[in-house]
């Protein structure tokens, strides 16, 4: 996990089934400064668009073969 990161983590690899809807309700929940850690399996390429039009920036980075951290903000 990112040791600078201070906000909501959210593992999505620990989700049964389909983890849009807890994403979703994490990042409604952001306020100011706050951001979201979201730990994937896999990059969640899908995910920009939807991000992109509620207006949060992302910033992605692989850590391992299958792990990925999305560190989501409000613009």
């Amino acid at each position: 996990m990112d040791p600078d990161h201070t906000g909501e983590t959210l593992d999505a690899r620990e989700i049964d089934g389909e983890p849009f809807s807890d994403i979703m309700s994490a990042l409604d929940g952001l306020g100011g400064e706050e951001s979201v850690l979201l730990v994937n399996s896999f990059e969640p390429v899908p995910l920009y668009d939807v991000l992109d039009a509620r207006g949060f920036d992302y910033e992605t980075l692989q850590v391992a073969a299958d792990e990925w951290h999305v560190t989501i903000t409000p613009q």
